[in-house]
């Protein structure tokens, strides 16, 4: 039997975490002793370890939980796993999507600021300026009548 301290060495993840999924139902197979002290046998520190690596796959903490649940109902809940990592694995992909756009944005924006410090274009990225340079980017500035709106 091990300890907080012990599964959390063993696991790799911080003592809070291991309290803090436990707490959370996480470990099913969680012992406690005659103190109420949280013991850990081998079974637990492979609940904590699929947690570990079902958080790191960005799942949230519910659906960790409901996969648990599944997971302890048996192999008859297979389809249903299957469907729950299909969903989570769809939006991880809308999610990579996203950063996808955020970094074509910043790229744009850093090739901007590289022209701005050569000088060769006037400082567009300050919202203090751009009632001087309004009519440089007419296309993304609001008309006068839209802001008055």
């Amino acid at each position: 039997m091990y300890t907080v301290k012990e599964a959390a060495q063993i696991t790799g993840l911080t003592e809070h975490a291991v309290r803090f999924y436990t707490d959370k139902g996480l470990v099913p197979s969680l012992q406690r002793n005659e103190n109420n002290i949280r013991m850990f046998d081998e079974e637990s520190i492979n609940w904590l370890l699929g947690v570990k690596c079902l958080k790191q796959s960005g799942m949230p903490i519910e659906v960790i939980k409901m996969y648990i649940d599944l997971c302890l109902q048996g192999d008859s809940t297979i389809p249903q796993r299957f469907k729950l990592m299909m969903e989570h694995k769809e939006a991880a992909l809308l999610k990579l999507e996203e950063a996808k756009r955020h970094v074509a944005h910043l790229e744009e924006k850093t090739a901007l600021y590289q022209a701005i410090l050569e000088r060769r274009s006037p400082d567009t990225t300050n919202p203090a300026n751009w009632d001087r340079i309004q009519h440089m980017h007419s296309d993304v500035f609001y008309s006068p009548s839209a802001r008055k709106a």
